[in-house]
């Protein structure tokens, strides 16, 4: 018998008894079908978290802040803390850093392995507002290089621009009196910061773009500014203190070479803490987040293969009573001159071919499931997460999990298979 016909007979004998046949697939098709919705889950928010990493910054990039011994935030012990003159507030609520200085910026700078150092400057904003009309809360947000954020619309404000250029978020434009996005887009806007000196200073910017929240927006509810802007905020809300008592500064940007490698960050780090300050990178902030989302959905997929090896016995079961059924027929075979290899192939197909039914089917109505959960999900539950694909599906994995299912499917139909092709052909043709 040639190969095509060995899978065209084993195809047509998988359906002899279709009762048992289709029980086998179904239970096939619960573990195939959750084993499929479950990777479509962790691929699908890994999928986001990837995307929002580039929101949290550059990824050739840490935050730096000045390794403290004390701490005065809502963790901390309810004894009273000692005055630190060189504490400023951490942009946490109720926590406070050492500040860092332009003498701690050149130190960072001088460490082996970093490129350059800037400060983060904190901008406290007092209100942003449209021509005459309500006055509304804001905070200010400013873009690293390789950091990104979702616009919808216009663009993001040019960093190296000497306009004084900001993005509102999407919140904001029916409230400052625009129709919608694309009405905000050249608009001129009142930003008000207050000084040391408790004068308020107003400085006006174009609006050149809209942006949307995300899960780990750089903005959320801030304005996004350009350097010319900040420059000039920072600058007014400076006004009346001395360069040293204005050159304070909670954290500070540290890039390294973009090619570096785990080890050589780590070392970097290493270097960092030596020298008495905390490195902290995307990874840090987002590795805890991916590895409880991994955590959820690898036990998840264990149940799906608990599942899945459920259904492999019930493959067993069923060749067994395939091969019992066919008895005499093996042993016409046999005596027609076809062996034992070939007889093993038939049987092993045949288990192969209830798997990949089985997970074909599930995988096919796991993705329309999927897609449907997850768009109905997407504008309700999750419509303040815009770009979230609750469950999103990859066509490799999606692979992986029929061949998965069909290996599994196969190994399980081995045992009975090794039975039929051991039959002797004799006792078989006298089999009642």
């Amino acid at each position: 018998m040639k190969t095509g016909d060995l899978i065209r007979s084993a195809v047509s004998n998988t359906f002899r008894s279709r009762t048992r046949t289709i029980l086998t697939i179904l239970a096939i098709f619960v573990g195939a079908f959750t084993l499929t919705l479950t990777s479509g889950l962790g691929t699908g928010i890994n999928a986001y978290i990837a995307s929002t990493v580039s929101g949290v910054g550059a990824s050739d990039a840490m935050t730096v802040t000045k390794t403290s011994t004390d701490s005065t935030g809502p963790q901390a012990d309810a004894k009273p803390k000692e005055y630190d003159p060189e504490a400023v507030a951490s942009g946490i609520p109720g926590q406070t850093v050492t500040a860092l200085t332009p003498a701690d910026i050149t130190t960072i700078t001088a460490i082996h392995g970093v490129v350059k150092a800037e400060p983060v400057r904190r901008i406290t904003l007092d209100y942003v507002q449209v021509g005459s009309g309500t006055k509304y809360v804001a905070s200010v947000g400013e873009l690293v290089p390789g950091q990104t954020t979702v616009l919808a619309a216009g663009k993001k404000p040019e960093k190296s621009s000497r306009e004084l250029q900001v993005a509102l978020p999407d919140s904001y434009v029916a409230p400052l009196g625009f129709s919608r996005d694309s009405s905000a887009l050249g608009a001129t806007v009142r930003l008000a910061v207050t000084d040391a000196g408790r004068t308020q200073h107003v400085i006006q910017a174009r609006v050149v773009g809209v942006t949307e929240k995300g899960l780990a927006s750089p903005t959320g509810a801030s304005v996004l500014t350009n350097d010319a802007l900040s420059d000039a905020l920072f600058a007014a809300q400076s006004t009346g203190l001395s360069a040293e008592q204005a050159d304070r500064y909670a954290s500070a940007t540290v890039w390294f070479d973009p090619n570096a490698s785990d080890t050589q960050i780590h070392a970097l780090k290493g270097r960092l803490t030596s020298s008495g300050y905390t490195g902290t990178t995307i990874s840090d902030q987002l590795g805890t987040i991916t590895t409880v989302i991994d955590g959820i959905v690898l036990v998840l997929n264990a149940f799906a293969i608990i599942a899945l090896l459920a259904a492999a016995f019930g493959i067993v079961n069923t060749l067994y009573m395939s091969v019992q059924e066919r008895t005499r027929e093996i042993g016409l075979m046999k005596a027609l001159g076809m062996g034992s290899g070939r007889i093993f192939g038939l049987f092993s197909l045949e288990a192969a071919f209830l798997g990949f039914l089985g997970s074909a089917i599930g995988a096919v109505i796991a993705i329309g499931a999927g897609t449907a959960i997850s768009s109905a999900l997407s504008s309700s539950l999750l419509s303040g997460l815009p770009g979230l694909s609750l469950i999103a599906f990859n066509p490799a994995s999606i692979a992986s999990i029929i061949l998965l299912v069909v290996a599994i499917a196969f190994l399980a139909g081995t045992l009975p298979a090794a039975r039929a092709a051991k039959a002797d052909p004799v006792e078989s043709l006298r089999y009642e």
